[in-house]
């Protein structure tokens, strides 16, 4: 991912200084639920800002990111004359993207901390893994998150840098998938990478 970024840092000079980009590691985990509720590294946000004063900046967001679980043998009771017996693997694949709007807290040559809101839409794949099979659904949702993050300059008023962040999302997808039912998802989570 970052060596797809590499050209568009080369070319940084022909980019408007108003225009920012940043693209970012992202690790995710489910808050409030056990379907696909692991601790999770497989994902990735992309986002392009513009600064229309000094401090605000308005943009466009885009992120992946997949969450995984197991649930051990059971037996789940599908209907009255129906059961089965079997373990699962769950996986939640997830893409919000939307709008966003961030406020830089300060301003200084090297550290330019925000805060930042994005909305948007989430298309979510939930899908239960049995040993041969697998059940599936694929919801959307309106997506909403709120955002702390610091971007870090090693030079002085440089375009290139590095980004963290901290965030909170709830997106309104609903599941039901064999015995487990979703109403919305909750997440926490932190992002690391690149900001030109």
């Amino acid at each position: 991912m970052l060596a797809l970024g590499i050209p568009f840092v080369a070319r940084a000079q022909h980019f408007p200084d108003e225009l920012n980009f940043k693209l970012d590691w992202q690790v995710n985990a489910p808050v409030g639920y056990d379907y696909a509720d692991k601790l999770s590294g497989w994902g990735m946000n992309f986002e392009v800002a513009y600064e229309v004063s000094e401090r605000w900046s308005l943009g466009a967001f885009a992120s992946i990111h997949t969450n995984h679980g197991y649930a051990g043998r059971e037996t789940i009771q599908l209907s009255p004359t129906e059961a089965l017996t079997t373990d699962q693997l769950h996986s939640a694949f997830q893409v919000p993207f939307g709008a966003l709007a961030s406020f830089d807290l300060a301003y200084t040559p090297h550290l330019r901390p925000y805060v930042a809101g994005k909305i948007g839409a989430m298309y979510e794949q939930n899908t239960t893994y049995l040993n041969t099979v697998g059940f599936y659904e694929r919801p959307w949702g309106l997506y909403v998150s709120p955002e702390i993050g610091l971007n870090i300059y090693p030079q002085r008023y440089g375009r290139f840098g590095f980004h963290v962040a901290v965030y909170y999302s709830y997106a309104t997808n609903d599941t039901r998938l064999l015995n487990y039912q979703e109403d919305g998802k909750n997440s926490v989570g932190f992002r690391l990478g690149i900001c030109f």
